[in-house]
C-alpha cells in the first residue's frame, strides 16, 4: 500500500511549490505541509501524504450523506481522509477534520471488493473534506466506475476549476455544504471564499445529481434575509435542487447555542416558497423528512431518520400523477 503519491495539481515557484488543487493555493517551502494537512513539499515536489489513509470506514444508508434523491433506501460504503481546507470554528466533525487521529490504510481494489461483498451501491467520499484527498479519490472513483459501481461526493465544494473538471465525469452524485450566501461568512468563519463554492455548485449541477446542505448557525447565517437570499440564489440556478437545512450543535471551538426549532421551521417555510424539495435534519420536525411530488403534493418517499420507509414511485415518476421527479433510482 502506497503511503504517499505525487500530487496531481501543483507548480514550482522558486525554492517552493504551490498547491493548485484548491483556492487556498498554499505556497510551501521544503518540508512544509498545506492547510489541509494532506500535501507536503518533499525534495521540491508536492506529495499527497494522506493517500489511502482513512480514520473512518463504514456502511451507511445513502440518506445519511444526506442524499434523499439518489437511490433511496440503499446502503453505501463510506470513508474520508483526515483534514480539511477550511478552518470552521463550528465544525461538527472536528475530531477527524481538524485534529490528528488514528488511520487505516486502504486501496481502491480492496474497497471495490468490500463494497460488493456488503451489497453497497458504490462508495461515498465523506465525513471530512474528501477533495483534499484528490489523488486517492481519483484513483478510487476510476476503479469503482470500472466495476459498475457508483461514486458519491460529500464536500464543501472548495476546489479549483481544473481539478473539478477532471473529477466531474467520475462522480455520480454530490452533496455540497453551502455554508452561507454571504462572502464575509466564508472569509471570517471558514477561512475561504464564497465564489469558488458557487462555481462548483453550478458546474456540478450541469452533469450530476446534486443536493445542498446548509447548517444554520445562530447569529451567523440565520436571519430571514440570509435564508431568503440563499434560497433565491439556489432557485435561480435550479429550483429542483434539494436543499437540506441542518441543525447546528455546539462543537469544536464554538459555544454558540444550538439552533432553535423555530429558526428551522422558518427556514423550511422560506425554502418551500421557491424550491421543490426542502428538508430539515438533526432535529425531528414532522413533515420535513419525506419527499412530496411537486406536481400533486403526494408523499412519494416516506422517511424516518436516515431510512426510507415507503417509496411510492414508478422509476422516477410519481405513482399518483405521473410527474417526473428529480430522483435517481
Amino acid at each position: 500500500m502506497e503511503e504517499k503519491k505525487k500530487a496531481r495539481y501543483w507548480r514550482s515557484e522558486g525554492n517552493a511549490v504551490v498547491c493548485t488543487l484548491c483556492p487556498n493555493m498554499c505556497r510551501l517551502s521544503e518540508g512544509k505541509i498545506g492547510i489541509c494537512r494532506g500535501k507536503q513539499n518533499i525534495d521540491g515536489s508536492l506529495w499527497a501524504i494522506n493517500y489511502g489513509k482513512t480514520p473512518s470506514l463504514s456502511l451507511d444508508p445513502i440518506e445519511k450523506k444526506p442524499l434523499y434523491h439518489f437511490h433511496p433506501g440503499q446502503p453505501i460504503l463510506s470513508l474520508g481522509p483526515v483534514g480539511c481546507n477550511f478552518r470552521c470554528d463550528f465544525c461538527q466533525n472536528w475530531t477527524i477534520s481538524q485534529s490528528d487521529c488514528p488511520t487505516t490504510s486502504v486501496d481502491p481494489e480492496s474497497l471495490v471488493r468490500l463494497a460488493i461483498e456488503n451489497g453497497s451501491i458504490g462508495i461515498s467520499y465523506t465525513y471530512t473534506e474528501p477533495l483534499v484527498w484528490f489523488e486517492f479519490v481519483y484513483d478510487c472513483a476510476g476503479a469503482f466506475k470500472e466495476a459498475g459501481l457508483l461514486n458519491v461526493m460529500v464536500s464543501n465544494g472548495y476546489v479549483n476549476p481544473e481539478p473539478l473538471a477532471e473529477l466531474l465525469p467520475l462522480i455520480d452524485a454530490w452533496n455540497i455544504d453551502m455554508k452561507s450566501i454571504r462572502p464575509e461568512f466564508y472569509k471570517r468563519l471558514s477561512g475561504g471564499r464564497l465564489e469558488p463554492v458557487l462555481n462548483t455548485i453550478t458546474e456540478v449541477n450541469r452533469v450530476a445529481l446534486l443536493e445542498l446542505t446548509n447548517l444554520i448557525i445562530p447569529g451567523e447565517n440565520d436571519s430571514e434575509s440570509d435564508l431568503r437570499d440563499l434560497v433565491t440564489w439556489i432557485s435561480e440556478l435550479d429550483r429542483s435542487i434539494p436543499l437540506h437545512f441542518s441543525r447546528y450543535h455546539p462543537a469544536y471551538k464554538s459555544k454558540r447555542p444550538a439552533t432553535p426549532r423555530s429558526t428551522l421551521e422558518l427556514a423550511y417555510r422560506i425554502g418551500r416558497e421557491q424550491l421543490d424539495y426542502v428538508y430539515v435534519g438533526n432535529i425531528f420536525i414532522e413533515g420535513t423528512e419525506s419527499t412530496c411530488c411537486p406536481g400533486c403534493g403526494e408523499v412519494v418517499i416516506e422517511r424516518s431518520g436516515f431510512h426510507a420507509m415507503k417509496i411510492n414511485l414508478d422509476g422516477n415518476r410519481c405513482k399518483s400523477c405521473g410527474s417526473s421527479l428529480r430522483i435517481v433510482r
